[in-house]
């Protein structure tokens, strides 16, 4: 009869999530997981597998909650649509700023673990990819929905304002792992909405 698990899976899988978001993939080392937490060596491997099963499902799960923070705003249909993007962007740089460390962001998983792992780990590029695909399809429903209430005026087409909104995003993420403050990302998160705007 196997014995029951003595810990909280999902909370491991946090610190686990945080760890790689902290860390990177090849800097983080089976002994930081296991600090992280709190496991032992043999019930990180009995629980997850592996360090690459591990980090599989701690992306999937950053993956998951991000997107639905984000969808939450993005479908908000409360608001016109350029206001829903307006509050994308607040979103990323209230985060960027409440998780500093050493006076420099996280940044974002997804967009550290594409420079990282992607080109090289075709199952960790699999999720990027539909990651992608996701966040850019409601990008441009959201495009689409602003040319129609008039609140997005660029003449650029949806496919496009989509792909520059998430790669704005993905951009102020980095800016702030390399330190930019509160008001270099809101600068730059304004300079993306006049160009929706114009």
């Amino acid at each position: 009869m196997a014995r029951p698990r003595m810990f909280d899976e999902q909370r491991a899988l946090d610190a686990a999530m945080r760890t790689f978001w902290e860390k990177g993939y090849e800097a983080t080392s089976t002994q930081d997981l296991c600090e992280a937490t709190g496991l032992g060596r043999s019930s990180v491997y009995n629980t997850f597998k592996s360090k690459q099963d591990l980090f599989a499902r701690a992306l999937a799960h950053y993956i998951d909650t991000m997107n639905a923070a984000q969808l939450a705003v993005l479908e908000d249909a409360r608001r016109a649509a350029a206001d829903r993007i307006r509050a994308l962007f607040a979103m990323v740089v209230d985060g960027e700023t409440e998780h500093r460390s050493g006076g420099r962001g996280l940044g974002c998983l997804t967009v550290n673990t594409t420079v990282e792992l992607a080109a090289r780990d075709s199952r960790t590029g699999g999720m990027l990819e539909r990651d992608t695909a996701r966040r850019l399809a409601a990008l441009r429903a959201v495009a689409e929905e602003g040319r129609r209430d008039g609140s997005i005026t660029s003449r650029r087409d949806a496919e496009a304002l989509a792909r520059f909104v998430n790669a704005a995003i993905g951009g102020m993420r980095i800016a702030s792992q390399g330190g930019a403050d509160r008001t270099a990302l809101e600068s730059i998160a304004e300079v993306a909405l006049d160009a929706l705007t114009c």
